[in-house]
């Protein structure tokens, strides 16, 4: 399955001059009356024959009225059941709704709390313009209100894809219906969704906080590619837990994977071109021109872009998982998206232990 070129289309300023290489990429291609009779004597007969026949079908459809009642109670029952089902999963879906209001309600709270006392820190002066740069990725001055509240989210959702993880996992070992899996895998997949809508706002805050990938641990920063993972890299962990896989499905999985491959290089050429031409602007140019504000405010407007390679890097991330799901069979996506979700688990517990391991002293 080969996606749509209308899904790579990166954010190039006119202004900046900087190569394209997006326009050489083609991803993705994209689915019950009677006669009377003047003999009286016949016509008596026939009237008898008549009861006798009416009669006798009388006696059949009662006979076989409490075999269709059977039926009609227990297609019911079975009614019945369904909706007692509907009802009890819309009262648990609505718990675990009113339960993530409340986390971000506390975390609101705790947030404005949090900057209230960086407020009072900064004015008591015992915190220095340098030491802000460095512990926050370079803020500068006041604390930025849109990184907190990103961080705060995201630890929100690292809680609620470990809780789907052990969804899903019980899931799949209690062999549930199709329905109720492919609701799961539903709800798995709109949790990276809700991610990378959560990153789109962080970048316009501040990009560079988001592509230095503080945010996450450090052993996933080591694997970090503008802003996240490569989704070829995914397909490659994953793929053992898809088997087994038709004939089909194999080939439309390294179909996908190489147009990963091919979009992710796409990006990372733009990423250069845009390095090479701000080094460029900033070092040779500038000090020829001798301009010095004129052409700040220039390169300005070439630092915008990098926002649209993040989005455009989480575009085919989302873009690959939603591929994905429509070669895969339900089951197969759960195991995927399980496999996915402890991949990620365990990166950050191999963190933890790093930084907690055992240093000789100096």
């Amino acid at each position: 399955m080969v996606m749509s070129s209308a899904s790579i289309q990166p954010f190039t300023s006119r202004r900046m001059g900087i190569y394209n290489p997006f326009q050489q990429v083609s991803l993705w291609g994209d689915t019950f009356k009677g006669d009377s009779s003047p003999n009286t004597g016949a016509s008596t007969v026939l009237q008898v024959d008549a009861g006798m026949h009416n009669k006798s079908e009388i006696i059949s459809q009662e006979s076989m009225g409490p075999s269709r009642n059977d039926e009609g109670s227990n297609s019911a029952d079975k009614v019945k059941r369904r909706l007692a089902q509907n009802r009890e999963a819309a009262r648990k879906s609505r718990l675990r709704k009113k339960a993530y209001v409340q986390q971000l309600e506390t975390s609101r709270l705790k947030l404005a709390q949090l900057e209230q006392e960086l407020e009072k820190a900064r004015k008591q002066g015992m915190y220095g313009q340098s030491a802000l740069d460095t512990s926050h990725g370079g803020f500068s001055g006041n604390v930025n209100s849109g990184i907190a509240a990103f961080e705060m989210e995201y630890a929100h959702w690292v809680e609620e894809q470990n809780r789907q993880i052990c969804e899903l996992r019980s899931a799949l070992q209690a062999h549930i219906t199709e329905i109720e899996l492919r609701m799961l895998v539903e709800s798995g997949l709109n949790h990276y969704h809700s991610l990378f809508r959560m990153k789109a706002d962080a970048a316009k805050a501040d990009v560079f906080y988001l592509m230095s990938g503080v945010w996450r641990t450090s052993t996933e920063r080591f694997f970090l590619w503008i802003g996240g993972f490569r989704p070829s890299e995914l397909l490659n962990i994953i793929r053992p837990q898809l088997e087994p896989m038709t004939d089909q499905q194999v080939l439309n999985v390294c179909n996908l994977r190489q147009s990963s491959q091919q979009a992710e290089d796409a990006l990372s050429q733009g990423m250069e071109k845009l390095q090479q031409s701000l080094a460029q602007s900033i070092g040779i140019e500038s000090v020829i021109a001798g301009n010095y504000g004129s052409q700040m405010a220039a390169e300005m407007e070439k630092l915008e872009a990098l926002e649209g390679f993040v989005n455009q890097a989480d575009h085919l991330r989302h873009q690959t998982l939603q591929q994905m799901s429509r070669i895969l069979t339900t089951h197969q996506t759960a195991r995927g998206l399980l496999a996915l979700g402890e991949y990620f688990h365990r990166l950050r517990a191999l963190s933890s232990l790093w930084a907690a391991r055992p240093r000789e002293p100096a």
